[in-house]
C-alpha cells in the first residue's frame, strides 16, 4: 500500500512538473511576438519594416524548432526522457537571457534560433513521460493538465511584457526556466523505456523508421497535419492582426500582445475541455474534430467583423483561441500512435514540426496577401490548412485506451 502511494505521488509530481516545464516552454516560445514591436524600436527597425524583419525572427525561431524537434526525440529514445527536459530547457533559459542584450535584427534571430533548438524538446519529453507512467485510462486528464497549466505562460508572457521592458521579460523567462531545473531532480525515468533501454537488438530513436514504412509514414504526416491550424492562427492571425485590423476597418488599433494572451487564455480552457470530453466520449478523434469545426467558425467571426473594437477582439481571440484548444489531446494521440522505441521521437517532433510549418505557412500567406489582399489570404489559407487537419484526424485510428507497452520493428 505504501508503495502504491509512493508511485502515485511520483506521477503526480512528474505531471506537475511537466506542466510547469511546459509553462516556461510557452513563455519563451510567444514572447517574441509578444514584445516584437516594442524591442524592434528599441533596436532602431524602421516602421515599414516591423512586418518583413518580424517573420525573418519568428522563421528563424521556427527552423530551430524543427532541428531540435529532430535532436531532442532522437535523444529521449536512446538515452532517456529525463535527459531531455534537463538539457532543452538549460538551453533556451541561457538563450532567453542572451535575448535581452541584442542589438540588431541578425543577432536576434540568431538567438531565437538557439532558442527554438531548446524549445523544441520540453512538450514532447513531458507528454511521453506522462503518457507511459499513468494508467491507460486516465492518462487524457494528466496531459490535460500539463497543456492547461502549461498555456498559462502565453498570460504571463504577454503581462510582463506589456508591464516591463522587453529585455526584463526575457531576463524573465531565462530565470524561471533555470529555477525549474531545481525542480527536475525529483523525477524519474519511464518505466517503459528502461524495459527498451535495456535491449541492444532495439532500434532506439531511429527518426528514420518513420519514413522507411509507407503506413508509418502516413499516420506520421497526418499526425502533424492536425495541428496546422492552431499555429496559423496564432502566428498569423493573431500576431498580425494589427495588420488584419486595418485592413478590415477595424475601429480600434488591435494590439498582437493582447490578442496572443487572450487566444493562448482561450486555449488553456479549450485544452482542458477537450480533454475531458474525449475521457466522456472515450474518443479523441471526435472530440478533435468537433473543436476543428469550432474552429472555423470562429475564423469566419474574426475577419468578417468590420467593427472590431479592442473588446470585441478580446472575445475573438478568447473563441479562436478556444477552437483550436485540442492542443494537448493532438500530442496525447501522436503519442499513442507509435511503440515505446520511437515514441519520444514522434511525440516531440510532431509538434515542433507544426510549429515550424509556420514558415511555409507564411510564405503561402505572403503569396496569397499579394494577390488578393491580406484579408482573402487569410480566408483562403485557414481554409486548406482546416480541410487538411479534418481529413487527417479521419484518417488516424482512435487511440483512446490504447496500451502502450509495445516497439516499431
Amino acid at each position: 500500500m505504501d508503495s502504491q502511494k509512493s508511485i502515485n505521488k511520483g506521477v503526480i509530481f512528474l505531471v506537475i512538473v511537466a506542466a510547469l516545464g511546459y509553462f516556461v516552454d510557452i513563455y519563451d516560445l510567444v514572447l517574441f511576438s509578444v514584445v516584437r514591436l516594442k524591442s524592434f524600436a528599441d533596436i532602431g527597425i524602421s516602421a515599414e519594416n516591423m512586418r518583413k524583419d518580424g517573420e525573418y525572427v519568428i522563421n528563424m525561431q521556427m527552423f530551430g524548432l524543427l532541428l531540435g524537434g529532430i535532436l531532442w526525440g532522437i535523444i529521449g529514445d536512446k538515452y532517456g526522457r529525463i535527459k531531455v527536459l534537463f538539457g532543452s530547457i538549460l538551453m533556451y533559459s541561457l538563450a532567453n537571457i542572451a535575448n535581452g542584450f541584442v542589438t540588431d535584427v541578425h543577432s536576434y534571430a540568431i538567438i531565437r534560433f538557439i532558442a527554438g533548438i531548446g524549445l523544441a524538446g520540453e512538450l514532447g519529453a513531458g507528454i511521453t513521460l506522462v503518457t507511459e507512467t499513468m494508467d491507460k485510462n486516465k492518462r487524457g486528464y494528466g496531459t490535460m493538465i500539463v497543456a492547461g497549466v502549461g498555456l498559462f505562460g502565453a498570460t504571463v508572457a504577454a503581462t510582463i511584457g506589456k508591464h516591463f521592458e522587453w529585455q526584463t521579460a526575457y531576463f524573465v523567462g531565462g530565470g524561471m526556466g533555470l529555477l525549474l531545473l531545481l525542480l527536475r531532480v525529483g523525477t524519474f525515468e519511464s518505466g517503459m523505456f528502461k524495459d527498451v533501454e535495456k535491449s541492444d537488438e532495439i532500434s532506439k530513436g531511429n527518426f528514420f523508421m518513420l519514413f522507411s514504412n509507407r503506413k508509418r509514414f502516413l499516420k506520421y504526416l497526418a499526425c502533424i497535419c492536425l495541428g496546422l491550424p492552431l499555429w496559423f492562427i496564432v502566428g498569423i492571425l493573431v500576431t498580425q492582426s494589427p495588420e488584419i485590423g486595418k485592413a478590415i476597418g477595424a475601429k480600434d488599433v488591435l494590439n498582437a500582445g493582447t490578442g496572443i494572451m487572450y487566444t493562448y487564455f482561450g486555449i488553456a480552457i479549450g485544452d482542458v475541455i477537450c480533454g475531458f470530453l474525449a475521457q466522456v466520449l472515450k474518443s479523441r478523434k471526435k472530440t478533435v474534430l468537433i473543436f476543428q469545426i469550432i474552429s472555423v467558425f470562429t475564423v469566419i467571426w474574426y475577419l468578417k467583423n468590420t467593427n472590431l473594437t479592442e473588446t470585441s477582439f478580446i472575445y475573438i481571440c478568447l473563441a479562436m483561441g478556444f477552437g483550436v484548444g485540442y492542443w494537448a489531446t493532438f500530442v496525447t494521440i501522436a503519442a499513442e500512435q507509435f511503440g515505446t522505441n520511437i515514441r519520444s521521437t514522434v511525440t516531440t517532433t510532431v509538434p515542433n514540426f507544426v510549429r515550424g510549418a509556420l514558415i511555409p505557412i507564411t510564405f503561402t500567406f505572403e503569396f496569397f496577401v499579394h494577390r488578393f489582399g491580406i484579408v482573402n489570404a487569410a480566408f483562403i489559407l485557414m481554409g486548406i490548412v482546416s480541410l487538411i487537419a479534418m481529413v487527417s484526424v479521419i484518417y488516424l485510428k482512435e487511440s483512446f485506451n490504447k496500451d502502450l507497452d509495445y516497439i516499431e520493428v
